[in-house]
């Protein structure tokens, strides 16, 4: 067929289809003996501190690897086993305490199959993601989830699609329940992620990324724009803070907030109270709140604002910068 007569827009669609359909009907014959079989290997798991082990040939093994790596990212040790390297000394890598899921279309891979004498983990710690239940591997196994389709996407009916896509959509449905059964919240999963956008945007708080008020421009009501503007040149963080004498934020001044003195008609100048200049009611953050709030109060309003002072029971701490956010990698996107 030539490429002028290939409906590109139907193919990928067709494709996306039958994806899709693979997966809804896999949803349809799940059997919930075997999921309760797997909240109990879980729980066993997580009690015993064993792992999870992942192994197949080919594509399979590939989609084995994502889902051991999704698994460890949920907080259970988990790695990838490729059955041959098994034979050749990687069993030593496994305990009988441990659980092994087998991902198999056919369900009879012969280098999955050569390993079951020497696995040392028993049927009932066995998990077969396949696509035949009466497979040698589905039989291997204590746990059996049913990913049979009825084609693959490939045009040739050759290449694993619509077969690895089903294998790893049941992958991610095991971890959403392990997920469940540990409560997992967003900062405990940030805790396997410290040094990613995620991580950061759940773990680092403003009192990490501040200007320290020892380090930043301060003035006091009775002071003038000259002695605010000396205070600003010495320290170049982008504002000053107005305090009383007891510490506490009486409002800020940034840079526009002094050009736009100078442009009133009636303006004094340098010797303009600061108090006539400063901007009496900021935006504030409070040092222990997620450095991410501070990034949200800064750009989520109808003019993004570069600077937050940082401000704890009244008193005035500390000021922090959109430049040092982004700097780090923070992101409205997260």
């Amino acid at each position: 067929m030539s490429d002028s007569h290939i409906d590109r827009y139907g193919l990928m669609r067709d494709v996306l289809l039958m994806e899709a359909k693979a997966i809804k009907l896999a949803s349809q014959r799940l059997d919930s003996k075997n999921i309760d079989r797997l909240v109990d290997l879980f729980n066993d798991l997580i009690g015993s501190g064993s792992s999870l082990i992942f192994c197949g040939v080919g594509k399979s093994g590939l989609i084995g690897q994502k889902l051991a790596s999704t698994f460890t990212s949920l907080g259970l040790p988990s790695h990838f086993l490729h059955p041959t390297e098994a034979l050749h000394g990687d069993l030593g890598r496994i305990r009988a305490s441990d659980a092994i899921v087998y991902l198999s279309k056919s369900g009879t891979t012969e280098e999955i199959v050569k390993l079951f004498p020497y696995l040392p983990m028993d049927n009932k710690r066995r998990v077969a993601l396949v696509g035949n239940l009466s497979s040698p591997i589905a039989k291997d196994c204590g746990i059996v989830f049913d990913c049979s389709v009825e084609k693959e996407a490939c045009l040739n009916n050759q290449a694993p699609t619509t077969s690895s896509t089903l294998a790893l959509a049941m992958g991610d449905a095991m971890a959403v329940l392990f997920e469940s059964l540990v409560e997992l919240t967003k900062e405990k999963f940030a805790v396997n992620h410290p040094g990613g956008l995620l991580g950061k945007s759940l773990r680092v708080r403003v009192q990490d990324l501040m200007w320290d008020k020892n380090d930043c421009p301060v003035v006091d009501s009775s002071q003038s724009l000259r002695d605010v503007i000396l205070e600003m040149t010495k320290i170049p963080v982008g504002g000053c803070a107005v305090c009383d004498e007891r510490g506490r934020l009486m409002g800020i001044i940034v840079e526009g907030d002094i050009r736009r003195t100078f442009t009133k008609e009636n303006s004094k100048g340098l010797e303009t109270p600061v108090t006539e200049v400063m901007n009496p009611r900021p935006v504030s953050v409070n040092p222990s709140e997620r450095a991410y709030r501070a990034l949200e109060l800064m750009e989520k309003r109808q003019r993004e604002i570069h600077l937050l002072p940082v401000v704890s029971d009244e008193e005035f701490v500390g000021f922090i910068r959109l430049h040092d956010l982004l700097k780090e990698g923070f992101s409205i996107g997260v």
